[in-house]
C-alpha cells in the first residue's frame, strides 16, 4: 500500500507529514524551506510510493490572518498538478492546526523553548492535517 503525505504549506516553511505504508499512522516527517518544496517532494516520491497529497487548506476565511494564505495555496496546489499529474491532491481545513499542535506539545511536556521552534510546530500541523484526513476518510 502506499502512504499519504500531508503539507502544511507556509510562505517561508512547509510543515510534511506521512503515514506508514499501511495507512494507520500519521507522523510528522520534516519541515522543508518552501522555495525547495518542488525538490523535496520529487526526490521523496521517487523514494517512496504515494498515493494522494494532503493539503491544509484555510476552508472558513472569516480570520482575515489565513485568508492572505489562500492564493499562495492556491497557485501551489496549481503547480503540483501541473508537476505531479499523477498523484491526486486533497484539501483538508487547517483551522486551528498551529495551536493545536502548540497545545500538544504542552500536553507532551516539551519545553517552551523547543515549542518556540516554528519548524517543529509547521511539522506537527501537517501530522494533525493528516490525521484529521484519515478520520474523515474511513
Amino acid at each position: 500500500m502506499a502512504r499519504i503525505l500531508a503539507i502544511d504549506y507556509g510562505k517561508k516553511r512547509t510543515g510534511i507529514a506521512v503515514t506508514d505504508p499501511l495507512q494507520i499512522i500519521a507522523s510528522g516527517l520534516t519541515t522543508v524551506e518552501t522555495p525547495k518544496l518542488f525538490d523535496f517532494l520529487k526526490e521523496y516520491f521517487q523514494a517512496e510510493e504515494v498515493e494522494t497529497v494532503v493539503i491544509g487548506f484555510p476552508f472558513q476565511m472569516e480570520n482575515s490572518r489565513t485568508a492572505h494564505s489562500v492564493p499562495l495555496i492556491e497557485s501551489f496546489i496549481k503547480r503540483f498538478k501541473k508537476t505531479f499529474p499523477d498523484t491526486p491532491i486533497v484539501k483538508e481545513d487547517e483551522h486551528f492546526t498551529s495551536k493545536m499542535a502548540t497545545q500538544a506539545m504542552i500536553d507532551g511536556g516539551v519545553k517552551k523553548m523547543k515549542r518556540r521552534d516554528k519548524a517543529l510546530v509547521d511539522k506537527i500541523s501537517a501530522a494533525i492535517i493528516l490525521q484529521s484526513y484519515m478520520e474523515h476518510k474511513k
